[in-house]
């Protein structure tokens, strides 16, 4: 059984994980990963290797090219045996310098060890964001 309740599954994806997306807090969303994790975004099958590096990189990218990110309306299955959560969600952001947001429904698959993200699978419903 997981060491960690069904709360802190919800609770890294939204208030700590989806928190620093939205206000550009590069820590605190780095903060939830492992060194040695894994980000690939499936629908393009791009992949970003390690937290201080390529996913370090990816989201460096992300808060560049976009003056708001929103995620909210979120629905949640975890699976703390597996130490899994899947999260489906909306997302709006604007990319700088355009004056219409951009709206998603995405999905991303978390895998967890120790309480950290070890792999994070994203699947976007538009074009690949994470670059």
């Amino acid at each position: 059984m997981s060491a960690h309740p069904y709360e802190y599954y919800i609770d890294i994806v939204t208030k700590r994980y989806f928190d620093g997306v939205d206000n550009y807090n590069l820590d605190q969303v780095l903060d939830c990963f492992h060194e040695d994790a894994v980000l690939t975004e499936v629908t393009s099958m791009t992949v970003h290797e390690g937290r201080d590096q390529g996913i370090r990189q990816m989201f460096e990218g992300l808060f560049d090219a976009h003056s708001r990110i929103w995620h909210g309306n979120f629905v949640h299955t975890a699976d703390t045996a597996n130490e899994a959560i899947c999260s489906q969600f909306s997302v709006e952001v604007t990319p700088k310098g355009a004056e219409e947001e951009l709206r998603y429904e995405n999905c991303n698959r978390f895998y967890l060890k120790d309480g950290k993200f070890t792999r994070v699978f994203v699947y976007m419903s538009g074009e690949n964001l994470l670059k």
